[in-house]
Order: C-alpha cells, then sequence, then structure tokens
C-alpha cells in the first residue's frame, strides 16, 4: 500500500525548476556547438544537426557505461533458473577466464569447498551457492573451515541471490570474501586480486 504524500520507492520525482535548468544548458550546449561548428566552416545543414545531437550526447553515454556495468536482465534470470552445479561451472568459468587453473571438487567430502582455485600457496577455496534466498552463516562457516582441507588459505562464497547480516559479519571477522547478486559483474576481478602472491611481511 502506498500512503498519501509519499512516492513510490523507485519513483522519480519531477522537479519543474530542475527540468527547466536542464533544458536551458541543454540548449545553451547544443548552440554552443552549432556556432562552434559554423566558424570552422562546417555547412549550414551539419551545423544544425550538431546543435541538435550534442545535448543528447551524455545521456547517451551514461547509459551506455552504466549498461555495461548492469548485468542484463537476460543474464539475471539466467543465473536464477541454474541448477546448482551449473552455477558451479558458471563460477568456474569465470574463474577459469582470469588464468588461473581450477579443479571442481567431488560431490562428497569436499568439506564445504565447491572449487578450488588458484595456485600454491594462494589457493582459494570457493563455495558457490544458487538458492532462491539469502546465504547465512553456515555457508561461511563451511568453506572457512574446510579451506585449510583443501590446502587453500584465501576463501570466497558465491550466490546469485544476497547474504543475510549475520552472514557479512562473520565473513568479515574471518577474512571470507563474500560475491553475491549485483556485485557479481565484479567476480573476475576479485578473484584475480585474490590469488595474486601474497605480499612478504615485513619481520
Amino acid at each position: 500500500m502506498i500512503c498519501a504524500g509519499k512516492r513510490p520507492v523507485g519513483a522519480e520525482s519531477y522537479d519543474p525548476v530542475v527540468t527547466r535548468t536542464r533544458w536551458r544548458w541543454a540548449g545553451a550546449l547544443g548552440l554552443a556547438a552549432g556556432v562552434t561548428a559554423a566558424l570552422w566552416g562546417v555547412p549550414p545543414w551539419w551545423c544544425l544537426a550538431i546543435a541538435v545531437a550534442t545535448p543528447l550526447v551524455p545521456g547517451f553515454l551514461t547509459a551506455v557505461v552504466v549498461g555495461a556495468a548492469t548485468p542484463g536482465t537476460r543474464e539475471t534470470d539466467a543465473r536464477d533458473q541454474m541448477s546448482g552445479t551449473e552455477f558451479e561451472d558458471y563460477v568456474a568459468r569465470i574463474a577459469r577466464s582470469v588464468g588461473v587453473p581450477v579443479i571442481m571438487t567431488p560431490l562428497s567430502g569436499d568439506w564445504g569447498v565447491d572449487l578450488i582455485v588458484g595456485h600454491r600457496p594462494n589457493r582459494l577455496a570457493v563455495q558457490c551457492k544458487r538458492q532462491s534466498r539469502p546465504v547465512g552463516t553456515g555457508a561461511v562457516q563451511e568453506v572457512v573451515a574446510g579451506a585449510p582441507m583443501q590446502d587453500c588459505t584465501r576463501t570466497m562464497v558465491v550466490t546469485n541471490h544476497q547474504f543475510t547480516p549475520a552472514a557479512r559479519k562473520l565473513a568479515e571477522r574471518h577474512g571470507c570474501e563474500l560475491v553475491g547478486g549485483d556485485e557479481l559483474p565484479r567476480l573476475r576481478s576479485t578473484i584475480r586480486r585474490l590469488t595474486r602472491p601474497m605480499e612478504p611481511t615485513s619481520t
């Protein structure tokens, strides 16, 4: 139910002052571009086209950048339709694209670790959780406990969903990396960072 006087979450507010200001800036930008083109000897019809198109460029570039950084609806839906094994394969493919070895552990006796990524002594233990509800502390506990059994020094949990606040708090305490939902586009860069050799500690 939407209460009177409140707009729905995600709805854009309309401010006539802001709108007029934006149109004025767009007009000034277009006029300046058209005049500049004329001074450079561009034909009049091209000057007009430049004046009209120039104000549209910032919005177009913003849409391109945001669209490239945001997973599309089809990609998100595809992940949500995967089985647990398919989601593991999906994460493994991303890890391999980084250029590091990936070991997929057996379905049983994996100590809570689905993937072993990277080279010793910087191997990363990954647990993959494809589910329809937020991931809780159990996944973090399992991968943190299982990492030494798989000769891994770093840990990560990856999910198509989100994590509970308790899971995030526990992961922070144990240095376990969490990647879920909206964070999946950065999975490749995160794996690359975590599988780099550790910096030597000074004594």
